[in-house]
């Protein structure tokens, strides 16, 4: 299976989910800033990258985790993302897509803006992770309700085909 967790611009909200799922982050407590700061992709990301799979790990089940800045056009990126994995040869059905930006809170939003697509870093890139550290708790719902999906799939309970979620 492969796990993509989505967002806007794949910087903030999804590599923290993804961290998050991989064990990267402790599920046990509230991260230090300095630890979201630290998560692979954060705050990295480049509006050029919108619509790249990132990889990031694989999960303890074997599980291939990625990252997706899938832009204000989601079904459009994830269409193209299943139809390039059909063209492949594989099958779509091995795909979910995870959509984390209910989580986004305004100041990922501000934070975010400011940092990437500005380029003000100093500003941004301080507010974009304090929130971030709000919106953990959201987060680490996300990804412990996609594991128990997971895990009742791989019993036969539940399909983990993701059609396109409406927002």
């Amino acid at each position: 299976m492969k796990i993509i967790y989505t967002c806007y611009g794949g910087a903030h909200s999804s590599p923290l989910a993804a961290a998050i799922h991989l064990g990267r982050i402790s599920d046990k407590a509230l991260p230090s800033l300095e630890a979201i700061s630290q998560v692979l992709y954060f705050d990295n990301v480049e509006g050029q990258d919108r619509g790249r799979v990132l990889p990031v790990g694989i999960d303890e089940y074997g599980n291939a985790i990625y990252v997706l800045g899938r832009g204000s056009d989601r079904r459009s990126i994830e269409q193209a993302v299943r139809s390039g994995y059909v063209l492949a040869g594989e099958d779509p059905r091995q795909l979910l897509f995870v959509n984390v930006l209910k989580a986004v809170n305004w100041q990922m939003r501000i934070g975010g803006f400011l940092s990437r697509r500005l380029g003000w870093i100093a500003i941004g890139r301080p507010l974009v992770t304090n929130g971030a550290r709000r919106a953990y708790p959201m987060l680490l719902q996300i990804v412990t309700e996609t594991k128990q999906r997971l895990g009742a799939d791989s019993l036969g309970i539940v399909s983990v085909y993701s059609a396109p979620n409406q927002e």
